[in-house]
Order: C-alpha cells, then structure tokens, then sequence
C-alpha cells in the first residue's frame, strides 16, 4: 500500500511522545513492505519567521493556509493517515481530499484548547459538555487568553462538527478511555477504533536481575501528572527515583522526603535499561491520559505499575492485571506495602501482556484493520450516487 503520513511536529524544546511515535510508525509501515511517505511541518523550522505566531494563531483559527494538498495529490497515496495537524498545517484542507483517510487522536484537542482536558488540579469537561468558551476565560491554553483564542475560535461548534473529525473514515484511538471521551463529546462510535501504539522500547526485559528495592516515576515533572502530590503523601521510609524534568522540578524538591533521589532526565534507552531492577512503576497522573509510553515501556521491562485511580493507565492496569489501582484518599503506605508483596509475581506476566498487546507486530495487524475499513468507507462513498 503506497501510504502518506502527515504530521506537524511540535518543538524540540519540549520532549514529544507523539512525535517519537510517529517516526516509529513510519519505520514499522515501511519495514512491513509498505510505501510510506512523510508529509512533515516543524515548528522549529516555521518559528524563525518574526511572523510565525501571528501567521499560527490565524491557520489555528481559521483552519485554512499551510496545507499538503497539492504535494499528496502529485504523490497519489492509497491512503492518508494524519497524526497531528495543530498548529502548522490548516484543518479545512480535508474536506477536499477525495480518497481514504485516517486520523490518530494522541490527545483532546478537538475538544480542549490545552489538549488535556486538566485544569486547575483536576479533569475538566467544560468545553465538550457545552460551555465552548470555558477555556478561553481560564486561558487554558499556556495560561493565556490571547494564546487560547484561536483555539477556543476553531472549536466552538465542538468535536462533533471539526473539519478532521467529520471528514476522517476512520478515527483512531489509542485507549478505551480515549474511546469513551470522544464517544461522550458527538463522535460516532462506528468511526472510532481502538488501536493501541506500540513501544519499541530499547534492551527493556534484558536485564534479570534482583529488585532493587526502589520505587519508580518517569515523566515531565508538570501540574497533570501528580508528582506534587505523590510526594506530599509519600513515606519517608519508602526510597523512590524521579526520573525526569519539568516546571516543578524546585517545588518537587522542596516537598519530597529524604527517601526521594531525582535522577533528572534520561534518554528512552538508558530509562529502559535500568527498568527492570525497579521494585515497580508509580504512576500518578491526575489526567485521563491517553497511552503514554512510559506505561508500556514498564511492562516491556517486566515492571508491574502502581496506578492512581482516573487515568487511562489505572484501566489499563485493571483490565490486564499488571499492578495495583489506588485512589488519592487512601493511606499510601498500606498499599505500597501490598503492592511491594504482589508485585514480583506479576514481571513475567507484565511482559507477556507486553507482547500480546503493545508490540510492532501487534500494531501493524491492528492498524491494517484500520486502513481497510478507510478504504470499505471511501470506496462506498465515492461510489455513491450524487443526489
């Protein structure tokens, strides 16, 4: 299958899950046999013109401007599959592709102008429930209103009437969770599928050796994911890694207990090598999530996950059984002590829900299913007659 993949890729200054994916999904397409081409805009390039936020701000609002149209129409693919379009490519362009086409939904901004659905320390539904100007009035984009605008602009009929979501055969989504948001904000279920990413995550399971008695959380040290929050409830006998960076990194300091040693950030290959000597993964995030990698990367390590109750991964972990499912008002030290019990009997079945469920092979089986019901779709409405 000759297959365009279109992506806007966001800054190199802030780390990016997504784009990580995108690249390997590309490399797994053409390692399949496929013909893959990648239709690509990056912001860090498009930024050095002193025009780029205002030029941005009015592609976001409009949906119209930078768009692949003419260079998909000259490369002629059998399918298009978008990830990410915010905020360097248009959004109206869409409509006017007449062949197959796939989206994948890594977050919520079809229906939230932070893409997170998060504000002021817990999950916020404002804007798919109806109150479309909700995020603009908090800012809810970089805390700015300005910055907000455009996007509170572009969605204001809702997800329900947003160019991609309505034009796309096929809507892919990484998480049951996912799922059910779109579903509840107007999407139509028999549009959405469930496609989880896969992680090819580097030497992860290769190391056999003892537990090393220590907690672990991996991730951008932000408002959403609970670090804060964890380290205030967490036991000052219990030692525990924060690996990783972010705007709270003083205030993560200030608050976390002696037991708490913050290694900073580390690549995906070195964080992956030193998974399995782990006790086990915390994962605090006080957002829904979608499918972060850092969850499959644990159960690739063999690393069973101590979840907080709200997120995408406390249902992955229940469905799969990989670990615990907390809740933030319950005493913590009782359940680490559990978890700490329970937990080394779960590493050989961590990896086996690893490969039955989040390898590349899993996902190319998956995604084929994707891409032929795109095609089922628009061949039907292609072949359909004009009324």
């Amino acid at each position: 299958m000759r297959i365009a993949v279109v992506h806007s890729f966001y800054t190199a200054a802030t780390p990016s899950g997504e784009n990580a994916l995108v690249r390997d999904q590309v490399r797994a397409l053409g390692t399949a046999g496929h013909e893959v081409e990648l239709f690509d805009a990056h912001t860090d390039e498009l930024a050095r013109d002193p025009l780029y936020p205002l030029r941005a701000a009015a592609r976001v609002a409009s949906g119209r401007g930078s768009n692949p149209l003419a260079r998909l129409h000259a490369y002629a693919p059998d399918l298009v599959h978008i990830h990410n379009l915010f905020p360097n490519y248009g959004r109206a362009w869409v409509r006017h592709w007449p062949g197959p086409l796939v989206a994948t939904l890594h977050n919520y901004r079809p229906m939230c102008a932070a893409a997170t659905l998060y504000r002021a320390g817990a999950v916020c539904t404002r804007c798919p429930d109806g109150d479309r100007w909700a995020g603009l009035r908090h800012g809810c984009y970089r805390d700015s209103r300005a910055a907000t605008l455009p996007l509170a602009w572009a969605g204001r009929h809702g997800p329900a009437r947003d160019p991609l979501l309505t034009r796309a055969d096929r809507l892919v989504v990484n998480s049951r969770l996912s799922e059910r948001t779109y579903r509840g904000a107007g999407v139509s279920a028999e549009r959405l599928l469930l496609v989880p990413n896969f992680v090819d995550a580097p030497l992860a399971g290769d190391s056999t050796g003892p537990d090393n008695g220590r907690w672990l959380v991996a991730g951008r040290l932000s408002a959403e994911k609970g670090i804060l929050e964890l380290l205030r409830q967490w036991p000052a006998h219990e030692p525990l890694d924060v690996i990783g960076d972010g705007e709270l990194l003083a205030a993560c300091r200030a608050t976390a207990p002696a037991s708490v040693r913050f290694v900073g950030h580390l690549d995906r290959a070195e964080l992956c090598r030193r998974m399995p000597s782990y006790r086990g993964l915390v994962f605090p995030s006080r957002w829904y999530e979608v499918q972060p990698c850092v969850h499959v990367e644990a159960l690739a390590a063999g690393l069973p996950v101590l979840a907080f109750e709200g997120s995408s991964v406390a249902e992955a972990v229940r469905d799969h059984g990989t670990g615990l499912v907390t809740g933030w008002g319950e005493p913590f030290a009782p359940v680490l002590a559990e978890a700490a019990t329970r937990f080394p009997r779960l590493r050989d079945h961590c990896r086996r829900i690893y490969a039955d469920h989040f390898t590349e092979r899993a996902w190319l089986s998956r995604i084929a299913e994707a891409y032929e019901e795109a095609a089922h779709v628009a061949h039907g409405r292609v072949a359909a007659p004009t009324p």
